[in-house]
């Protein structure tokens, strides 16, 4: 539960761990035990609308102990926004059922479930990419944005990728096939992606923020499309930092910059599912996880992805399957 209002970083201290009697489902309800956790970004947003003493808010993949409703079976694994518990109650209007056959259970919650979605309409819907356009795309060995990278790659993109260590480096072209990493740790972001974008960057898939995102505006293409995902370097600041300056060049180069949510995309979220299931099986797409055992590690392993500690789409195994 939500012990405190983080303010910056999130602590331990700002989460409890409660122990209650299992909860029963009422006439229409169903009965879930969770099997995994997932951890995203957006949770940070999300914390202030929490009620302290509140299970935390969090996507959860679980089987159906207990149903008072025909709509669903016990057994059944169902996906939904189950939080930070190892046991919840739904009246099924927020789960979706998930089909085993598509890929792993944890791929529900990362490349076949929100994260994937994100990036599959995030970057083909509000970029519209063309063969040979040049793509870059922040935080890249990420839940998102590894996905990305692979997408455009299979679209026929040049694909370049920032991240925070070399080993994502390493990862994101020797595994995924980005023909280039940028550790903006490192190196002088701007400078770098001069290098490797000569004509200019058609497509920005943006994850976090801040001084990269300044860095991609700067080396901007005619009629650039930027994707405006997530701000992950601005989340935990206690004071909102000054902002970007050099927009003027959406102007000189007639660039666009969209935000959007996956849900505006939610009726064709299956379209997305199985064509990223099949580019799985035809060998065509990876996915990495980073998987942390026990759901008291939670809060601890949220932290550290706040501090860019994570490597892959971050997951709580909560029970066995």
């Amino acid at each position: 539960t939500l012990r405190s209002r983080p303010d910056g970083y999130p602590k331990l201290s700002d989460f409890e761990l409660v122990e209650e009697q299992i909860p029963q489902p009422r006439e229409g309800e169903v009965l879930i035990q969770s099997l995994w956790l997932s951890l995203d970004p957006y949770m940070r947003g999300r914390a202030p609308s929490v009620q302290l003493g509140e299970v935390m808010v969090g996507g959860a993949v679980g089987r159906i102990t207990e149903s008072r409703t025909p709509a669903y079976s016990i057994g059944e694994i169902v996906e939904g926004r189950l939080g930070w518990q190892e046991y919840a109650v739904s009246d099924g209007r927020d789960l979706r059922r998930v089909d085993p056959a598509l890929g792993p259970l944890p791929t529900s919650l990362g490349i076949l479930g929100m994260p994937g979605m994100t990036a599959y309409f995030g970057f083909l819907d509000v970029c519209n990419p063309t063969p040979g356009d040049t793509v870059v795309v922040s935080a890249a060995s990420g839940a998102v944005g590894q996905v990305v990278g692979q997408i455009a790659k299979i679209m026929g993109c040049y694909v370049v990728g920032t991240a925070g260590s070399q080993e994502k480096i390493d990862y994101i072209v020797n595994e995924l096939g980005f023909d280039v990493g940028i550790n903006y740790k490192t190196e002088n972001v701007a400078e770098a992606l001069a290098s490797a974008c000569p004509l200019g960057i058609d497509i920005y898939f943006d994850n976090v923020g801040g001084p990269v995102s300044d860095a991609v505006l700067e080396n901007l293409a005619d009629f650039a499309r930027i994707s405006v995902c997530g701000q992950i370097s601005q989340y935990n600041l206690a004071e909102p930092e000054m902002g970007p300056r050099n927009t003027r060049n959406l102007t000189t180069h007639q660039a666009r910059m969209e935000g959007f949510l996956v849900f505006q995309f939610a009726s064709r979220h299956e379209e997305g599912r199985q064509r990223i299931a099949r580019w799985i099986k035809e060998g065509k797409m990876k996915y990495k996880e980073d998987v942390v055992e026990g759901i008291e590690n939670a809060p601890a392993a949220f932290i550290g992805m706040m501090n860019g500690e994570n490597f892959g789409k971050l997951l709580i195994k909560v029970s066995d399957e």
